[in-house]
């Protein structure tokens, strides 16, 4: 019978994760009762150590991709969408307010600041934020530069101060996305999110007062209106984002284009790292996107947040962060077999761990202490004589020669070996059987990639041209609320595989309640 699956938990957080895996039946780690590679899923809110990554072995999952700092930390972030914005044009990453880090960029920062001060008219707000800190700490918003305090490196951006409002409240959306590959580029959102609240109103002759500028949990929950029952807010500072959809429709607002930017958004902050990440198709990322939306419906992206808080402080966190967890660990896919963690490790002695987290052209196979060298000869002796009871006993040369091959994989650790494909030992298989990343994993919904093409464009070397093209036509098309059936369906032939499946390729439209196939968004003309 096949043994629990394993889950480990660095610094014994955080709860929710250990709370959902022990009622979905797992095993918690315990270090002295198991061995060192005894488990199938690593969680910790840090990044890995580089060498975690390269000792990865197939059965073993870790909950980050390597170096994805590009985007979840702030001067990264700016750095990389100002390179974008160089390359690909300012109207395509138009999503995010121009940064500037410093003090290196205060030279620039000044010109900008002296070129949109007003002589008259209305005023131009600036927020600074440390570019390491989260959480709200040290984040500031200022009129006037003698206001321009700062001790640490920071990124200064022009304040959004059109947000849109509910009921006099400023909020902000926190997007739970799933990056399940960054080779081939796999994308998930999750239907559910968290709308966050100020708890004060908000007011522009008040800049110190975080409570209403700051929409950061762990800031408002200690503010003095947090348990208040507030207009049409309610108490605390959240709602999911089911409550957000219903206000949405109460308004009469038509939703389809919002979703649609923040889908861009998402897409176009991942392509500024997805080609320089390393491939470890055992990693999965959760992160969390923080989306204002101003006054005249337009998102813009605030941050990306690395480990996004997984704190249960109300009945919203409750609601969506249990169910987020529990699609995660769906969305990696686990099956029976990866419970049998000492004969996968025997099944695969010839072939190489699973990370390769610097791109090498082959990767060594790791080494086990001479402790576990031998835990591991005897536990696999057991298995070859239990498979060979029915079998002639072997020569004495054959026999020496199967243990020097045994004791090869664990100690020749210059041998280099091919690259083993794990995507397809691993990779999801969708109801068409044909290997594409399901359309919907629980709640998490595929929104990349979305068409043959942009499946095509990720299969090999991330085709971020093609992939920027296809956005531009979907944009353009979802703004029209039309299609040319014909022009599409000649564009998808010539991109095609010569497999007749993908043809049939499509992605469901994350945001509606109800998500709807993409190819089913527009109306014919």
């Amino acid at each position: 019978m096949a043994a629990s699956l394993v889950f480990k938990l660095h610094d014994r957080g955080p709860e929710v994760v250990r709370e959902v895996l022990l009622e979905r039946g797992w095993e918690e780690y315990d270090e002295g009762q198991q061995e060192e590679e005894d488990w199938n899923l690593y969680w910790r809110g840090s990044t890995f150590c580089n060498s975690e990554y390269l000792k990865l072995l197939p059965w073993q999952r870790l909950n980050h991709h390597p170096k994805t700092a590009g985007i979840t930390r702030k001067d990264f972030l700016a750095r990389n969408l100002r390179r974008m914005r160089a390359s690909l044009g300012s109207a395509l990453y138009d999503f995010s307010p121009t940064a500037f880090i410093l003090p290196n960029d205060y030279t620039r920062f000044l010109a900008e600041y002296n070129k949109l001060r007003p002589t008259r008219g209305s005023p131009v707000y600036w927020i600074c934020k440390p570019v390491d800190l989260s959480r709200g700490r040290g984040i500031f918003i200022f009129e006037d530069i003698r206001d321009l305090v700062y001790d640490c490196s920071v990124i200064v951006q022009r304040y959004i101060s059109n947000p849109l409002l509910i009921s006099g409240y400023k909020f902000d959306l926190r997007i739970y996305v799933c990056v399940k590959s960054f080779h081939p580029l796999t994308v998930y959102i999750h239907q559910e999110g968290l709308v966050r609240f100020a708890t004060e109103k908000y007011n522009l002759s008040s800049l110190h007062n975080l409570y209403s500028h700051l929409t950061n949990t762990s800031i408002n929950k200690s503010g003095p209106y947090y348990k208040t029952k507030k207009e049409r807010v309610g108490q605390g500072c959240k709602w999911t984002m089911s409550k957000f959809r219903h206000f949405l429709y109460s308004q009469d607002i038509d939703e389809l284009q919002l979703w649609q930017r923040i889908n861009n958004i998402v897409t176009l902050t991942l392509l500024t790292i997805a080609p320089t990440v390393p491939s470890c198709p055992n990693c999965v990322e959760l992160f969390g996107f923080d989306i204002l939306i101003d006054g005249k419906f337009k998102p813009w992206l605030l941050e990306v947040n690395y480990s996004p808080a997984l704190t249960l402080d109300c009945q919203a966190d409750i609601t969506v962060k249990k169910g987020l967890i529990s699609d995660l660990i769906d969305l990696m896919n686990y099956s029976s077999t990866d419970s049998l963690r000492e004969r996968a490790y025997h099944k695969q002695r010839y072939k190489q761990p699973c990370c390769h987290a610097d791109k090498p052209a082959h990767v060594s196979v790791p080494v086990l202490s001479k402790r576990k060298e031998s835990k591991f000869r005897k536990k696999t002796s057991k298995v070859y004589t239990s498979q060979t009871q029915a079998l002639p006993l072997l020569k004495n040369s054959h026999q020496s020669e199967k243990i020097n091959q045994r004791r090869a994989f664990v100690t020749d650790y210059h041998r280099h070996l091919p690259l083993v494909d794990l995507n397809k030992i691993y990779g999801a298989t969708a109801a068409n059987g044909q290997g594409f990343p399901p359309l919907r994993v629980g709640d998490f919904i595929r929104t990349f990639p979305f068409n043959t093409a942009t499946l095509k464009a990720s299969q090999h070397k991330l085709d971020v041209k093609t992939v920027i093209q296809e956005l531009q036509k979907l944009t353009a098309e979802m703004a029209s609320g039309q299609s040319d059936k014909t022009k599409r369906r000649r564009e998808e032939k010539e991109v095609k595989k010569d497999t007749e499946a993908e043809e049939d390729f499509d992605s469901l439209f994350w945001g509606p309640r109800d998500p709807p196939l993409l190819s089913q968004c527009f109306n014919t003309t």
